[in-house]
């Protein structure tokens, strides 16, 4: 199985885009791994950490949105996200995310994500907001039940280091995805994460339940962290081993 490491292991395929994440938020909350299990698709099952599964809600602000060898899009390349995601490890050892949904303010990003890798990402009206030293981060999807969130938080200046639980959370240098009825590894690669502790101020969210594990919200989350953002890319699906 692949190591967790705060830094990439360097991609081997072609590049195929870029984005930068800014103002990231993760929360995360403890889960077992039974409840997770039957929303992963074939070949992959849950990654766990300190005996659980965890499932994340992370805001932030996408920027600089570019597919290879182009430069980055206008408009369409920038906007604020809150995606829900889980970690999972596939049949050959590969750790990753799945993402169980992922809400965008512009549609064809939202179009282009589900046709091109069946990523579910779904249109919503959004914002970020700083407030002093607190980031208010608000998101309504303009569709189906139309389910909200809004995070508000308040990054410290305390660096993480050295912290096991953080590594598993955000060094995550892939995602699993299904393509064409088989389940494919997307890999990716940036800088390791800047990360402080951060503090939740308030929570009002919908998502978490509308992904699929209702409840989990309704408590604090079991890690809190923020960082200024990082640069990634992304190559393309890699085939089985």
């Amino acid at each position: 199985m692949d190591p967790i490491q705060a830094t990439a292991t360097p991609l081997t395929r072609r590049i195929i885009l870029t984005q930068e994440w800014q103002r990231v938020t993760f929360l995360h909350w403890r889960v077992p791994a039974q409840d997770v299990a039957p929303l992963l698709p074939s070949g992959t099952r849950p990654d766990e950490h300190d005996g659980s599964s965890w499932v994340g809600l992370i805001a932030f602000r996408m920027v600089r949105f570019a597919l290879e060898p182009g430069p980055p899009l206008p408009y369409i390349g920038t906007f604020p996200e809150i995606n829900v995601r889980l970690y999972t490890v596939d049949d050959d050892g590969r750790r990753g995310v799945l993402f169980r949904s992922l809400e965008a303010t512009r549609l064809l990003t939202v179009l282009g994500a589900r046709a091109v890798m069946n990523v579910p990402y779904e249109w919503a009206r959004m914002s970020i907001r700083r407030t002093g030293d607190e980031l208010d981060y608000r998101s309504r999807r303009l569709t189906g039940s139309r389910p909200t969130s809004r995070i508000v938080v308040r990054p410290g200046t305390e660096p993480v280091r050295d912290d096991p639980l953080a590594d598993f959370l955000t060094a995550r240098w892939g995602m699993h995805t299904r393509l064409r009825g088989q389940t494919r590894y997307v890999p990716n690669d940036h800088e390791p994460w800047a990360l402080r502790r951060a503090t939740l101020v308030s929570l009002e969210d919908e998502l978490v339940t509308a992904a699929g594990l209702p409840g989990v919200t309704t408590r604090a989350p079991d890690s809190v962290l923020y960082s200024p953002g990082v640069h990634a890319r992304f190559s393309g699906p890699e085939p089985r081993a």
